[in-house]
């Protein structure tokens, strides 16, 4: 049954009414916060606008490193599997680690994947850089080809690398077929299947390239004209000029490239799920497994706090011995 006129009247008039309400306080808290802020010093707002700027960063940090990191850190003295509450334990998480034969496996993975594959990529990824660093026809189609690699999603670079390796119908078995080689396991051989990985990672060196393109494009010319008329060759104006003003960049690809090599997991996970024999249960698909298929989340949440010290470690290692010897044009700029 419709209302009367006179009722759905004097409705709409409370709405508009409500609505005009709504919007003077909104004016007026409005204008209380301009004239709030025009009181204020150019310091005084420039502090503002800043502190406006880094609340993104500051609110992400918050909610997903340092909140986790809490959690985790509370996490190593108690026991949980998600259905009951946390059980403190103490440090019985702690006293596991040292007896655990699969943390030490997932730690020699990891670090043997690293001595291998870090090195290698750096001095692929720096003549790659020397490569394109230079003028010619087609050079931007070039550059792009060679870093599409490293923004290709870490799951179907899984999946593609799984069908190049595949033993039976892999693209690279059929090429060693073709020329005459031996058919290799490169995912069922545990002595073949660390090579795999090094390969899928020096594979994506595109971010460290163009790093590395960057700083050649840096160097000034002069100093390539001086060691020219001195009488340096080539390799002597690499070793000579350009490394050692590489020198920073190749240090900052050095110790990014330690730590994202102590963090494979996708690939690890969606490839060969950590075999075979353990080949490639590196630490993170370690402690994924520890939190998710064992639910044993303080156990986990020790071995995150261990990956952290680990890198902390390495970090200050690098930066102690390989950090003096780096080369800056501005020291004390």
């Amino acid at each position: 049954m419709r209302r009367p006129l006179a009722a759905r009247y004097r409705i709409d008039c409370e709405r508009i009414s409500m609505t005009r309400h709504i919007a003077d306080k909104t004016a007026a808290e409005g204008f209380w916060l301009t004239r709030q802020y025009n009181r204020l010093t150019l310091r005084q707002r420039r502090t503002l606008m800043g502190y406006v700027f880094i609340a993104p960063f500051i609110l992400g940090f918050l909610f997903w490193w340092l909140g986790p990191a809490a959690v985790a850190g509370y996490l190593t003295f108690h026991k949980w599997n998600f259905l009951a509450a946390p059980k403190f334990v103490g440090m019985a998480n702690f006293s596991k680690m040292f007896g655990d034969p699969i943390l030490a496996q997932s730690l020699k993975v990891t670090i043997v994947f690293s001595a291998i594959s870090v090195p290698l990529g750096l001095v692929f990824a720096f003549f790659l850089a020397n490569l394109i660093n230079a003028k010619f026809r087609f050079i931007a189609i070039f550059r792009t080809i060679y870093f599409l690699p490293s923004i290709v999603p870490a799951v179907a670079n899984a999946i593609l690398w799984a069908w190049l390796f595949n033993t039976e119908f892999g693209l690279i078995n059929y090429v060693i077929r073709f020329l005459g080689g031996p058919k290799i396991g490169w995912l069922q051989d545990p002595s073949w299947v660390m090579v795999a990985f090094v390969i899928l990672t020096v594979w994506g060196v595109g971010g460290s390239m163009i790093i590395f393109l960057a700083g050649l494009q840096g160097i000034p010319q002069i100093f390539y004209e001086a060691a020219e008329i001195d009488g340096a060759g080539r390799w002597q104006r690499l070793l000579y000029v350009t490394l050692p003003m590489m020198s920073p960049i190749i240090f900052f690809n050095l110790v990014i490239g330690f730590i994202n090599s102590f963090q494979v997991f996708v690939s690890a996970l969606l490839i060969t799920n950590g075999g075979p024999q353990r080949a490639t249960l590196f630490l993170v698909l370690h402690i994924w497994r520890t939190a998710f298929s064992s639910q044993k989340m303080g156990y986990a949440a020790v071995l995150s706090w261990l990956l952290f010290a680990i890198l902390m470690l390495l970090s200050f290692l690098v930066f102690r011995y390989i950090g003096s010897r780096v080369y800056y044009e501005n020291p004390g700029d």
